[in-house]
């Protein structure tokens, strides 16, 4: 206990520097405002900014980084609530009941809900972070690369596991990915392999590349296709701004299951933030109306706060395998891992010791981050409320400019923006097939990982293939990913799953 003080007050000294505090405001308010643009959610917002944290300090760089993640996420649920946009995938399932209360202009309420929920499981995520955080990290240099291989499956498994839609599109998806990883140099021998003889695929395909492409233009791609009537665009008068105290006292239950959900999800390799807030959304609907409360579907207040709580104590949580194992779990923590590597760090248990300040410094500006959040908002949600006046033939123009921008400065290289057309047409036949893009990043940051710890255990056990299932801890995950497939693929699941995931 007293250990875990000593941290954190190691933590909120780094945090509390002005140039740090100058950096995780600056993070939160850009995340924001570009995170309540339709159609760029996290992933998007922070490949575009990533440019701009290159030339700080590292702790600054992450700082801000997580900033921009939390304020994207935030603006993501805005646009879902005022637009019946999801700004990102876990924002799905907010546009149900949000949106419906927007269009009774009860849109104050309603950002309010996911703003208090936002804040409180954010803050209930910062606490478990900084208390397992050491215990994990203990764990996790136990690790080889055969363990890691293995955890590695079973986070792919995962993904497949929590996909929306069809197991098949998943598992298509995640090997897509998986060989998309294999394009570029090959790590032994240094030979460069299904380049095409493209000088500029010798070093792989960009991830921002590809996230942009099927996740922004994608969108923007799909959006454009459906005739200007369609696109709603929501001009609403608001009623009140704040939530009444019978909305608080309906949102407050729901907010701490919703905390608990997203916590213990949050952790697992995959779409835990996204699964989180599926899952908090079926439990409320599980609980009993009470009596004279509007039921779900119809603008329920509860369907915002729990899901958006969920959404946020998992992003925080999601932090956890990063930091101690140097894992991902989802696509915006592999740009964390990006954002690591350029300046120096490698992600894993080592960060901890080796570089405490910025561990602690981190964990102690995401709460801080949560704060600039609420008092940033809440204010602003009259402002957000106004932004939704400005015509699409504006603002998606804009959106593509930002987005090539963003990829030309990563590696000043015309190639990377023809490149994010092509991903942007294979996002938009995604959407058309109705395939989830979200595993086949997945799949597209764990392959290099797993090819390279695949052959270097290999290498150590010279080539005795037994070795993941001898050792325990390999044998261990390995097992717990074949019983993940086995309980999926039997049949009373299967219908289950599918049930699950199909919205009312």
């Amino acid at each position: 206990m007293m250990d875990l003080i000593n941290n954190l007050s190691i933590g909120f000294g780094v945090a509390f520097t002005a140039q740090n505090l100058m950096y995780a405001f600056a993070g939160c308010l850009l995340g924001t405002l570009i995170g309540v643009l339709p159609g760029v959610g996290p992933i998007a917002t922070i490949a575009m900014l990533l440019p701009a944290t290159y030339a700080l300090p590292p702790v600054a760089a992450l700082i801000m980084l997580a900033g921009i993640y939390y304020g994207a996420q935030y603006g993501g649920s805005t646009t879902a609530i005022l637009v019946n946009l999801p700004g990102e995938s876990s924002s799905v399932v907010t546009v149900i009941d949000g949106y419906q209360m927007a269009r009774q202009g009860r849109a104050g309420p309603a950002l309010s809900a996911a703003g208090l929920g936002s804040f409180f499981a954010g803050c209930v995520g910062t606490l478990i972070l900084a208390g397992f955080a050491a215990p994990l990290t203990e764990v996790a240099f136990k690790f080889g690369p055969a363990e890691y291989f293995s955890l590695m499956v079973l986070g792919l498994i995962g993904a497949v596991v929590l996909a929306s839609g069809s197991l098949l599109k998943a598992v298509a998806m995640i090997v897509l990915g998986l060989l998309l990883g294999l394009v570029g140099t090959d790590v032994n021998s240094g030979v460069a392999r299904f380049s095409f003889d493209i000088p500029e695929l010798t070093d792989g395909i960009g991830f921002i590349t590809i996230a942009m492409g099927v996740f922004g233009y994608g969108e923007i791609i799909a959006n454009l296709s459906h005739p200007e009537d369609q696109r709603e665009v929501f001009t609403g008068k608001v009623k009140n701004i704040y939530p009444t105290g019978r909305d608080l006292k309906l949102m407050f239950p729901a907010i701490l299951r919703g905390t608990a959900i997203g916590s213990i999800l949050g952790i697992l390799p995959g779409g835990g933030a996204l699964l989180a807030a599926f899952a908090a959304y079926t439990v409320e609907k599980k609980t009993k109306l009470k009596p004279g409360e509007v039921p779900f579907g119809k603008g329920n207040i509860r369907g915002v706060a729990a899901p958006e709580s969920a959404n946020n104590a998992g992003s925080q949580t999601s932090f956890i395998p990063l930091l101690t194992l140097g894992i991902p779990p989802n696509a915006v923590m592999a740009l964390m891992v990006g954002a690591m590597t350029i300046h120096n760090i490698q992600p894993g248990p080592q960060v901890m010791t080796s570089n405490p300040e910025l561990f602690w410094g981190l964990i102690a500006s995401m709460w801080l981050g949560n704060l600039m959040l609420i008092i940033l908002n809440l204010p602003l949600i009259g402002i957000w409320i106004k932004l939704l006046t400005v015509p699409y033939r504006w603002l998606f123009p804009a959106i593509v400019l930002f987005c090539a921008i963003g990829v030309y400065s990563t590696n000043n290289n015309t190639w990377d923006i023809w490149m994010v057309a092509a991903f942007g047409v294979i996002g938009y036949t995604f959407i058309k097939l109705g395939v989830e893009p979200a595993p086949l990043l997945l799949g597209f940051i764990l392959g290099p990982m797993m090819e390279e710890n695949l052959r270097r255990a290999l290498l150590l056990s010279r080539g005795d293939w037994s070795v993941f299932v001898t050792r325990p801890l390999s044998a261990g995950l390995l097992a717990a990913a074949a019983l993940l497939l086995i309980i999926v693929l039997l049949p009373a699941v299967k219908s289950k799953r599918e049930e699950a995931f199909v919205e009312e």
